[in-house]
C-alpha cells in the first residue's frame, strides 16, 4: 500500500491494537489490507499458526462495514466447527466492542431466541456452520435476501478442512445459491495454516467466481520442540509374557500422566473410544497417586457443556488441565497458552500434524511443543510385515515431510460427486417449493463443483429420484418433492453431507454427558466423557440411555476407522526404514525400535523387492503406496487376478502390505501385476452389478451413476502405476 495501511483502518480497530500494545501490523495483515482496499480481487491467507490471519480477514471487512454499515448481514463467516465459531465469537466481541457492528452466531448449540434476533434485524457478522446454513437456503427461502442482500464478504476459515470433501462442495454451492439469491457477489477470504498447493487453492475458492484469486502467505517462524516416545507391547502368551505386558501398559500411561498432569496439555487421540480410554486412564493413575482430577474429554460425541468445561479449563482456568481429543480441537479454536501437545500414535497426514502442532507455543516467541507417544505390539513369533514399526515410521515420515521439505498432502477435488449433487439438488427443489425439470437442472449443473456432470447424467439422476419417490411430479409437469424424499430432507441430519452414525443420547440424571452409536443393554458399563457408567435404562423410541456411575470394563462404542495416507508418506516411510539416519527427537527407546526394525529389513531382503516369499505358497507385497492406490491394487488382485493365477486368498493389512496365498511365485506376481496395470481399465475392477459407495447419500443415486463416481474417484489405476514406478500404456 502507499501508505501505512494502520491509519486506513477504523477507529475502534486502531484502538484495539493499541490496547494490545502492538507494535506493528503483520506481514499478513498488511498485504490483506492491500488486497481488500485496493482490488476486488478474492483473497486465500495461507499463514502460519497464530501469524495474525484471522485479524487480516476481519481488520479490511470491518473498516468498510463501519464506514459504510450494511443494510444486512455484511459478512458471513463459515466454519468448519461449532467449537471454532464459539471461539471466535468471543473474539469478535472483544475486537468490536467500540464499533456498532454486531456479531452473531448460528448453529445446533445456539439458542432459538439469538436466532430470532438476528432474522429481526439481519446485520454485522453471522458466524455459522454448512449445516446451519443448508438449514437457512432450504427452509426459509424467502428470509435470504433479507439476511444476505447487501453481503460484502464471505470469510471461509480453515479452507483445507473444506477442499477435496463433500462439504468443501457444499460451500461452494452455498455462496452460489446466496449470490444468485441476493444478487451479490461478496469478496471471498480463505484462511489457512497448512496449505502447499495454493493454485488447488485458488481455484476452489474463486470457484464460479470471474474475479481473481490474490494468495497472501506468511509464517509464523515459531521454533520447534519435538519428541518421540515408542513403548513395545509385548504379546501377552504366557503367564511371564502378560505380567511383562502389564507392566509395560502401566508405564505407558505413567509416561502420558507424568508429561501432562503439571502443564496446560493437550493430548491428541485418532478415534473417539481412545480419547475416552486415555482420559479414563489418567484419571486412575491421579486416584492411585491422591492427586487432583484435572482431566478433560472433547469430541463430537461429548455434549457441549461438557466440551465447553474442557475448552474453559484449557483458556482460562486457574491451574493445569489437560483435555484428550479428536479432530475437533485440531481446528482453529485458540486454546490460550498451551505448553504442550501430546499425540498418542501418530497422525495419518502431514497436514494433521501441521494442525495439531500448532495448538502450543502461539504465544511471543515461545516454541510450539508436540510430543509423540507410540505403543505398538511387538512379537518376534509375528510375520514378517507384522514385526515393522508402522507407527513409529509413520511419525517420522510426517514429521521429516514438514519440517524438512514443507510438504503437505495435496487437496484432491471429486470428479464425480454424484452424492453431493443429489444432496443440492433435495436442498435447491425444497428451497423452490416446485421446479420444471429443465430449470432445476441450469440451477444444479451451473454450481461450480457440478460442471463435469453431463446433461445426460443429471437425467439420469432426476429418473431414478422419481421412480424412487424421493421427487414427483404435479398435475402441471413440475417438480416437488416426494413422500420418500421428504423423511429424508425433514430430518436434521439432512443438513450435513458428512457420513454421521445414528446416535443415542445419554443422561446421567438430567445432565446430558454425550452420545453413543453403539447401545449396549441394561446392566453393562461403557466409558463416556472419561468415566465408567452403567446402563439402567434404553429409551427407544427416543434414542436415549439412561445410566448411572460405575466400575466396570471399559467398550468401544463408536464406529469408526483410520485415516487414508498419501503415498509420498508412505514411500518416506519407506526411506526412513532404509536410512542409517538417527533423528535428533527420538528418545532411545524409539532409536532401539526403530534400529531393530532397519536390522530386520536388511537381513530380510524386505526392501529390495515388492513381493516377498512369507512361507508355504504364501506371499508379501510390500508397494509402499497411498490408501487410495492400495485398495486399487486389491481389486487388481481379486477381480483380474485371483482366477487367472488361482490365488487361494489375498489379505489387506491396509495400506501397508497384502497376504497373498496361492500357487504364483514371486516373479511371476510380480510381472502379472505389472501387466495388468498397463492393460486393465477401472471398470474391469468391480463385479458386474457392484456399485460401491463413497458418500453418504450415494445410497439414493442410480446404481449406475455410483458406479461410475466409484471408478473415477475411488480408484486409481494410473497412479498405482506412477507410484510404483510403472509407465501405464494408454
Amino acid at each position: 500500500m502507499t501508505q501505512n495501511p494502520f491509519y486506513r483502518l477504523a477507529p475502534f480497530l486502531q484502538e484495539f491494537i493499541y490496547k494490545k500494545k502492538w507494535d506493528s501490523l503483520r506481514p499478513a495483515q498488511v498485504e490483506a489490507c492491500r488486497v481488500c482496499f485496493e482490488t476486488s480481487h478474492h483473497l486465500l491467507i495461507a499463514a502460519g499458526t497464530a501469524s495474525g490471519k484471522t485479524e487480516a480477514a476481519f481488520f479490511p471487512a470491518l473498516t468498510e462495514l463501519y464506514e459504510r454499515p450494511s443494510r444486512s448481514v455484511g459478512i458471513l463467516y463459515i466454519g468448519p466447527l461449532k467449537a471454532l465459531i464459539n471461539d471466535q465469537f468471543e473474539r469478535l466481541k472483544d475486537l468490536l466492542q467500540n464499533s456498532r457492528i454486531p456479531v452473531w452466531h448460528w448453529h445446533g448449540d445456539v439458542s432459538q431466541s439469538e436466532k430470532t434476533k438476528l432474522m429481526r434485524n439481519p446485520s454485522g457478522i453471522l458466524q455459522i456452520t454448512p449445516e446451519s446454513l443448508e438449514g437457512l437456503l432450504m427452509n426459509r427461502p424467502n428470509a435470504i435476501t433479507a439476511l444476505f442482500g447487501d453481503l460484502r464478504y464471505v470469510i471461509v476459515d480453515e479452507v483445507h478442512a473444506f477442499m477435496g470433501a463433500d462439504r468443501g462442495i457444499q460451500v461452494l454451492s452455498q455462496i452460489s445459491r446466496i449470490e444468485r439469491m441476493t444478487g451479490t457477489h461478496p469478496h471471498r477470504i480463505g484462511l489457512s495454516a497448512t496449505l502447499s498447493d495454493y493454485d488447488s487453492a485458488k481455484a476452489w475458492l474463486g470457484a464460479g467466481s470471474p474475479q481473481d484469486v490474490e494468495v497472501v502467505t506468511a509464517g509464523a517462524g515459531r521454533k520447534l520442540r519435538l519428541r518421540v516416545d515408542h513403548f513395545s507391547f509385548p504379546d501377552a502368551r504366557d503367564e511371564e509374557q502378560a505380567e511383562q505386558l502389564e507392566n509395560v501398559r502401566k508405564a505407558y500411561y505413567n509416561h502420558i500422566y507424568d508429561s501432562t498432569h503439571l502443564k496446560k496439555a493437550l493430548i491428541f487421540t485418532n478415534s473417539r473410544s481412545d480419547a475416552e480410554l486415555t482420559t479414563l486412564e489418567m484419571r486412575r493413575v491421579a486416584a492411585r497417586r491422591q492427586q487432583p482430577d484435572i482431566f478433560h474429554v472433547h469430541h463430537g460425541s461429548i455434549s457441549a457443556m461438557l466440551r465447553e468445561e474442557a475448552e474453559n479449563a484449557l483458556k482460562s482456568g486457574p491451574g493445569p488441565a489437560v483435555t484428550a481429543a479428536t479432530l475437533t480441537l485440531e481446528l482453529g479454536i485458540d486454546l490460550g497458552e498451551l505448553e504442550r501437545v501430546v499425540q498418542l500414535g501418530a497422525p495419518y497426514s502431514s497436514s494433521s500434524f501441521v494442525q495439531r502442532l500448532g495448538r502450543s507455543g502461539r504465544r511471543e516467541d515461545k516454541a510450539s511443543e508436540m510430543m509423540f507417544v507410540i505403543q505398538e505390539e511387538e512379537d518376534e513369533e509375528a510375520p514378517l510385515p507384522a514385526r515393522i514399526p508402522w507407527t513409529l515410521l509413520r511419525a517420522i515420515a510426517v514429521i521429516e515431510l514438514y519440517v524438512r521439505h514443507k510438504w503437505v498432502e495435496p487437496l484432491e477435488a471429486r470428479k464425480l460427486p454424484i452424492g453431493t449433487l443429489y444432496h443440492q439438488t433435495m436442498s435447491v427443489l425444497k428451497s423452490m417449493g416446485e421446479a420444471e425439470p429443465g430449470d432445476l437442472a441450469r440451477t444444479i449443473l451451473t454450481l461450480p463443483s457440478f460442471s463435469d456432470v453431463t446433461p445426460d447424467q443429471y437425467r439420469t439422476l432426476l429418473n431414478y429420484l422419481i421412480q424412487t419417490d424421493h421427487i414427483q411430479w404435479t398435475e402441471d409437469k413440475t417438480l416437488i418433492i416426494g413422500l420418500t424424499g421428504e423423511k429424508i430432507v425433514n430430518n436434521f441430519r439432512f443438513y450435513a453431507v458428512f457420513k454421521d452414525d445414528e446416535e443415542h443420547s445419554v443422561y446421567n440424571g438430567s445432565e446430558e454427558l454425550g452420545s453413543i452409536t453403539t447401545v449396549p443393554p441394561p446392566g453393562y458399563c461403557f466409558s463416556l466423557a472419561g468415566k465408567l457408567w452403567k446402563v439402567v435404562e434404553v429409551d427407544t423410541k427416543h434414542k436415549a440411555v439412561y445410566v448411572k456411575a460405575a466400575k466396570g470394563k471399559v467398550d468401544t462404542l463408536w464406529l469408526g476407522s483410520g485415516g487414508d495416507i498419501h503415498t509420498i508418506v508412505t514411500q518416506k516411510m519407506r526411506e526412513v526404514l532404509a536410512s542409517g539416519e538417527i533423528y535428533s527427537y527420538l528418545s532411545p527407546e524409539a532409536v532401539n525400535r526403530l534400529e531393530r526394525a532397519r536390522r530386520l529389513a536388511r537381513e530380510s531382503g524386505l526392501l529390495k523387492e515388492i513381493i516377498v516369499p512369507a512361507g508355504g505358497d504364501s506371499l508379501f507385497i510390500l508397494p509402499w503406496i497411498g490408501s487410495k492406490q492400495f485398495r486399487t491394487m486389491e481389486r487388481l488382485l481379486k477381480h483380474t487376478l485371483s482366477t487367472r493365477l488361482a490365488l487361494r486368498s489375498v489379505v489387506p493389512m491396509e495400506p501397508y502390505y497384502m497376504i497373498v496365498s496361492g500357487p504364483s511365485d514371486a516373479a511371476t506376481l510380480l510381472q502379472e501385476i505389472i501387466s495388468a496395470c498397463r492393460t486393465c481399465h477401472e471398470e474391469q475392477l468391480l463385479d458386474d452389478q457392484e456399485a460401491p459407495y463413497l458418500g453418504k447419500y450415494d445410497e439414493f443415486v442410480a446404481p449406475e451413476l455410483v458406479r461410475s463416481a466409484f471408478i473415477a474417484d475411488g480408484l486409481d489405476l494410473k497412479g498405482l502405476a506412477v507410484s510404483l514406478g510403472w509407465e501405464r500404456i494408454q
